[in-house]
């Protein structure tokens, strides 16, 4: 049987701040824009989550809940420095790990079990490593699979560690008295229809078979998806992702998301640290892709070829956009993520036909400035963080990208 951990950082933005500064302490801190601007919350400490504030929500609306909330901007270059730091803690404990964003990750421990007295004894050591090197506080659950993991590592939350019982009975009785809104996945929509055939807990969902929770929520694969983690059944691997083959991120609205803005502001987020970790690995790309998962469970990939491999964070948020506005997404959004792949180490450059492409010397001149300006904002902002240096409002044309600086 595995042994999967599931670690995730409690309000991570907001804990680093609160770390840095200890006047933040105790207090509401939000990490995103100024509630007098437009904005969404990036996150919110566990302080301000009492007020009802919680990331994707519009700055206006968190600072009307929370008027004495601490504002503070996103500083994602020194957010991704402390996440490289956990990165290190973790591969002490086993090299098999899937980072599902910069503040969390699975970690498969079957291998390294014999150095263990248990699974506790191993999550409680990595947890206070933790706390003794980073000073931030984490959560961690433990289980035989992905799903069951993730699930136990929130039931605890802040600063918890759950374990889920081993076997398949133990398993289910684990899982029947919770709401259905903790099967990964189900989101509003999904458990207001739900609801309407009188499911309101895992154990509701149990006694249902396959092809009945297809019908209620309209899709056969939906369905299937229902039964199986009702049942606490996830054979999915953990899988390490190295960066030999793709560097992407991915980012689970804890709502079903709508709004555009957000959408577009979630995937600007992701392509920026796309871009620091491509050009901190020295190579370019040459295939772009963006990702979104919407709540019937559906993935959907869109990928772009490109003509020149690229690194700079203009020409990735230019191909991005591009992705995201080129879909007619009608279902609310679960997953945005978005990737890069098929590497090269140089910026090839077809000098010879460059029409063939519809790249000009011009263009090639001004993806080198951008490639110098990302190395020199890549320095500053590791050096003094992101509010260093901040960027606009990005838009895009039809072959160009522009900033409102």
């Amino acid at each position: 049987m595995r042994t999967i951990i599931h670690l995730d950082m409690d309000a991570f933005y907001a804990s680093v701040e609160q770390r840095d500064h200890p006047a933040y302490k105790g207090h509401p801190v939000i990490i995103g824009s100024p509630p007098d601007q437009r904005g969404v919350v990036a996150a919110a400490s566990y302080e301000a989550r009492k007020f009802g504030v919680h990331s994707a929500m519009p700055s206006r609306t968190a600072g009307r809940l929370c008027p004495e909330g601490i504002f503070l901007p996103v500083r994602m270059n020194h957010y991704i420095h402390v996440s490289e730091q956990l990165r290190e803690i973790m591969e002490q404990f086993t090299p098999l790990i899937e980072p599902l964003s910069l503040d969390e990750a699975f970690l498969d421990v079957t291998g390294v079990m014999r150095h263990w007295r248990d699974a506790r004894e191993l999550a409680r050591t990595l947890k206070q490593r933790i706390s003794s090197q980073l000073d931030l506080p984490s959560s961690v659950g433990i289980a035989s699979n992905k799903f069951l993991a993730k699930l136990a590592s929130d039931l605890e939350k802040p600063n918890g560690l759950c374990m889920v019982p081993s076997g398949a009975e133990a398993i289910r009785a684990f899982l029947a008295p919770l709401p259905v809104r903790r099967i990964w996945g189900v989101g509003k929509v999904t458990a207001k229809k739900l609801a309407e055939h009188q499911i309101f807990t895992i154990a509701d969902l149990q006694r249902r078979s396959t092809s009945e929770l297809g019908r209620m929520v309209g899709s056969a694969a939906g369905g299937e998806h229902l039964w199986a983690l009702a049942h606490g059944l996830d054979e999915r691997p953990v899988e390490t992702g190295t960066e030999d083959k793709s560097i992407s991120r991915e980012n689970t609205f804890g709502e079903d998301c709508r709004d555009p803005e957000v959408l577009r502001q979630a995937l600007l987020e992701l392509t920026e640290q796309v871009g620091h970790r491509l050009r901190k690995s020295g190579r370019y790309a040459t295939c772009v892709t963006l990702k979104f998962r919407t709540s019937d469970f559906r993935s959907h990939t869109r990928q772009e070829t490109l003509a020149s491999p690229i690194s700079s964070d203009r020409e990735l948020l230019r191909h991005a956009l591009g992705l995201l506005e080129g879909q007619r997404i009608k279902e609310p959004i679960r997953l945005i993520g978005f990737g890069v792949s098929r590497f090269t180490h140089t910026m090839i450059v077809e000098e010879e036909q460059p029409d063939l492409f519809g790249i000009t010397q011009q263009d090639e001149k001004a993806r080198e400035r951008n490639q110098r300006l990302d190395a020199a904002v890549d320095a500053l902002r590791e050096q003094y963080g992101r509010d260093a240096l901040r960027r606009g409002n990005f838009t895009i044309t039809s072959d160009t990208a522009s900033e409102n600086q």
